[in-house]
């Protein structure tokens, strides 16, 4: 069993890890301050969701219906578009641009977002209902796999959440935020544009 579980643990961490819509978001929240924990446990709990469907067998399902892919895909990379025009619009006028402040986004809202990241993103349903659907049905405890998993996800998103908040007060600067907005919008633009070709 902990061999599954540390299993679930490592591949999940490592298919997490790499910086995406998600992340960015994510870490654009931890550095502003702004409901940084109900955009971690919302983050957490939906990989956990994904996870569990996966193991569940629903993968195989998904895979058979390229439709249902190909609506995720062109809805998800309408809003990552969408996104990456807004970050390119907040880096070019430093007016907006308030590093130790909240961008007075409301909880609600800044939820919709962040669901938006996680559920209008084609590589969230690879990574969590695909593959590790795919990785857990090779495992002699694939339920502690799935927990493994679910853990590694909800302790990456919680430290970078919390790392980044830690590092605002040394980011207070909107040159700073210039930096992380172009990174944001490069990101955004380049995941957008892989989802549309393809």
């Amino acid at each position: 069993m902990l061999t599954s579980l540390l299993a679930g643990f490592g591949a999940s961490l490592g298919l997490i890890v790499a910086i995406g819509s998600q992340n960015a978001f994510v870490l654009r929240q931890g550095l502003r301050r702004e409901h940084v924990l109900p955009v971690v446990l919302v983050c957490a709990a939906s990989d956990a969701l994904l996870i569990a469907a996966g193991v569940a067998g629903l993968g195989s399902v998904v895979a058979d219906r390229p439709v249902v892919l190909d609506a995720i895909r062109w809805s998800g990379a309408a809003f990552l578009l969408a996104y990456a025009a807004l970050a390119v619009r907040r880096m070019l006028r430093p007016g907006l641009l308030e590093a130790a402040a909240g961008s007075g986004a409301g909880l609600r809202a800044t939820l919709l977002t962040c669901l938006a990241f996680t559920y209008l993103n084609p590589h969230v349903y690879l990574d969590t209902v695909l593959l590790l659907g795919g990785l857990a049905s090779q495992e002699n405890h694939r339920w502690w796999f799935a927990a493994g998993a679910a853990l590694a996800s909800a302790v990456w998103f919680a430290g970078l959440g919390g790392a980044a908040r830690r590092l605002a007060p040394k980011l207070a600067r909107p040159a700073t935020w210039r930096v992380l907005d172009g990174l944001v919008a490069g990101t955004m633009t380049i995941v957008g544009l892989r989802l549309i070709l393809g």
